[in-house]
């Protein structure tokens, strides 16, 4: 048995790599400052006797004994990660500098989730792991975007400098159950909008791509990789190479519900990338990891998550929603 500590483990995709880990009979110990993270995500394994929860902020140092370190904590959709994006760049480097710095002294392995967005607004497509990206280093995403990248530059650093194992994951748009209502990110504001009769908002022509991956299979994926052979450390792509425009993505869940939603559009937020696919060969050679889970399989289960939210509180979504929370992740 292994004693697993994950940050940002009370969040969307910490949550289920808790329930993962616990399943496959480790200790747990989840820390989260519940940022963006929520108590009601691992309420259901409070009890559990393998886990425990600490309530801490990565950008000071923690002081524990694990066995292994997954880094999820940072606040990863545009509302959240603008809302202080100064606390945002503090948290991808100085909280990695923090996780580091513990798998250092413990000698343990640790896992970056980081992102497709260090790859920007991609003038390659499909995105490869060696393609650098195309960022502007002084936009409103940059906090989020600079900060992960800065991150990534860190885990290879402490993995030169002081042989530390490493293993880096560039996370591609993820979604399922435990979404943030209100994180404003394309898949959880249709649904919501579906869900509620309103108007479905499309920024831009609709026609930008992404590429969505349901969270257990990006769940397998991140365990897959932690646990890859030795001298493997990455980056590798996790994500669904499937590409869908946002408009394709807008009635497939308007049909799923059953909404009489009307589609509205709205101009295309600053430096919003225009396309999103991975390329996830890398994965398939060294993994054995190909997402499993189709669109509309994904998508029902996140509409009957987010039903059953709406039925338990009514006033889940402020008048605000629509026009100023809203950003297409």
């Amino acid at each position: 048995m292994k004693r697993v500590l994950v940050s940002g483990g009370s969040g969307f995709l910490g949550s289920h790599l808790c329930e993962k880990l616990l399943n496959e009979g480790n200790e747990v110990l989840c820390v989260d400052n519940l940022f963006t993270g929520r108590k009601d995500n691992i309420h259901h394994l409070l009890d559990h006797k393998n886990f425990e929860f600490m309530r801490h902020d990565i950008t000071f140092p923690l002081y524990v004994e694990v066995d292994e370190i997954y880094n999820l904590a940072c606040p990863a959709s545009p509302i959240h990660y603008q809302f202080d994006p100064v606390q945002t760049i503090k948290t991808s480097v100085l909280g990695a500098i923090n996780m580091l710095g513990l798998a250092k002294r413990l000698k343990v392995k640790i896992l970056q989730a980081s992102t497709s967005e260090i790859y920007g607004d991609p003038e390659v497509h499909p995105q490869p792991e060696n393609y650098k990206g195309c960022v502007n280093t002084i936009g409103i995403r940059a906090c989020y975007d600079e900060g992960k990248r800065c991150a990534e530059t860190l885990f290879f650093d402490y993995n030169r400098q002081h042989k530390l194992t490493i293993k880096v994951m560039r996370i591609f748009n993820t979604y399922g159950p435990r979404m943030h209502p209100n994180d404003g990110r394309v898949v959880s504001n249709f649904i919501i909008q579906a869900l509620m009769g309103r108007d479905i908002t499309i920024f831009g022509t609709g026609q930008q791509t992404r590429s969505f991956c349901y969270v257990d299979d990006n769940i397998e994926g991140m365990y897959k990789l932690m646990n890859s052979r030795d001298g493997f450390a990455g980056p590798v792509n996790i994500g669904n190479p499937c590409e869908f425009t946002m408009l394709d993505l807008a009635e497939k869940i308007i049909d799923l519900t059953g909404s009489n939603s009307k589609l509205v559009f709205m101009p295309l937020p600053q430096d919003d990338p225009m396309q999103r696919k991975p390329c996830i060969e890398l994965a398939k050679k060294e993994l054995n990891w190909e997402p499993k889970i189709n669109i509309d399989e994904g998508l029902i289960k996140t509409v009957s998550y987010f039903e059953r939210i709406l039925s338990k509180n009514k006033i889940i979504i402020n008048d605000s929603y629509q026009t100023e929370l809203i950003k297409q992740a």
